[in-house]
């Protein structure tokens, strides 16, 4: 008789420990395809920002025979940019002139029949770091005037804007970056009778500084065009974001 009741208990434990393991494993079988459920999206941001940093790189060289009157030349000619930039309302403080490089073109690694129409070449560049880029912009439409007094500049003006203050705006297009996701997760949801869970996994994009009128792709990266020849940037961020679907 006992063996016979303790039959019949094992047969009850074992029948409530099948239901509670279905129960439990069908439990994880409904999560995993809940985990499996879930949208991705990009929400996208931009600003339009006004470069706060001009790098101005005027380069200019003189060539001749004779090394003093080139250089003295030179030494003339760096006056008459640093007069010019004076009166373009250029702070001395935002002004940089460089070293003097001479090239001896008789050198040995100039030798041969292939001889240069002058002995010696002095290049030098004076450089303007300057924030007011309002200055710059306008005395940079004003160079014809050094070409008036004889002065060439090489290798173009190397003129630059670029934007510092990335940091101070990266929190609030972060914050709508992620808020416009949200809104495009919202609208897959409901074009396919879902609603929006939780977060599945987020990144944040790497933001970007183009010139004004350049053109990217939104998922691309890097800081292309921080250093070029636009006044104005597009400050650009995209974050992706996972979020899970529920019926």
């Amino acid at each position: 008789m006992e063996n016979r009741q303790g039959l019949v208990l094992f047969g009850l434990l074992l029948s409530a420990g099948i239901v509670i393991g279905a129960w439990i494993l069908g439990a994880d079988i409904k999560d995993s395809r809940l985990s499996d459920r879930y949208v991705t999206v990009k929400g996208l941001v931009e600003r339009s920002v006004k470069s706060d940093l001009a790098i101005w790189r005027l380069n200019y060289r003189e060539a001749g025979d004779d090394l003093a009157g080139v250089y003295s030349k030179t030494d003339t000619d760096g006056q008459t940019v640093l007069e010019f930039l004076t009166q373009e309302g250029i702070q001395s403080s935002e002004i940089d002139r460089g070293v003097v490089r001479v090239t001896d073109t008789q050198a040995n690694e100039y030798g041969g029949n292939n001889r240069a129409p002058h002995r010696y070449i002095v290049d030098q560049q004076i450089t303007v770091r300057t924030s007011n880029v309002d200055r710059v912009a306008a005395a940079a439409q004003k160079t014809i005037t050094l070409l008036k007094k004889g002065i060439v500049l090489t290798g173009g003006q190397g003129l630059v804007y670029k934007f510092t203050g990335l940091n101070a705006i990266k929190p609030d297009m972060i914050t709508e970056a992620t808020r416009n996701a949200r809104a495009a997760a919202d609208r897959f949801a409901s074009d396919s009778g879902s609603k929006v869970g939780s977060i599945r996994q987020a990144t944040q994009g790497v933001f970007t500084i183009l010139a004004a009128d350049q053109g990217s792709d939104p998922s691309e990266g890097g800081y292309a065009g921080q250093g070029d020849t636009s006044l104005m940037k597009t400050v650009r961020v995209v974050t992706t974001v996972e979020y899970y679907l529920e019926k």
